[in-house]
């Protein structure tokens, strides 16, 4: 099924630039992460330049062909770090609007995963 894969790319490439976009600032440890993550969230600042190099690795194996363990793995990953965005911001008191963008990011993600395995069901 044609669309299987269509689909799968569509939502992966979604995730992947939505994921990228909030690692870069991360990684760059900048002083907008810093505000967000460790003063808003309460995270400690070593925090920060690792969960981006972890978005970042993540998206890079969500892109590349095979390595399939690798690839669970990964999206295991990315999910934690949306569910644990939307714990967080909650925990803090942030409106319920402020986490619907998180929300509709795990639903792309979990799309992406979803289409992931029923490409592969088709090629097999």
């Amino acid at each position: 099924m044609k669309n299987a894969k269509v689909f799968y790319w569509i939502f992966t490439i979604l995730i992947a630039a939505l994921m990228l976009f909030s690692a870069i600032p991360n990684i760059l440890v900048t002083d907008q992460a810093v505000q967000f993550l460790s003063t808003h969230l309460g995270f400690p600042k070593y925090f920060i330049f690792f969960i981006g190099l972890a978005k970042l690795l993540g998206v890079i194996v969500i892109l590349i062909p095979g390595f399939p363990r690798l690839k669970e793995w990964a999206y295991a990953g990315l999910s934690y770090d949306l569910i644990g965005a939307i714990w967080s911001s909650r925990s803090v008191g942030d409106p319920i609007g402020g986490t619907m963008f998180i929300v509709v990011a795990l639903i792309v993600l979990l799309l992406s995963y979803y289409f992931y395995h029923k490409k592969n069901q088709v090629r097999a």
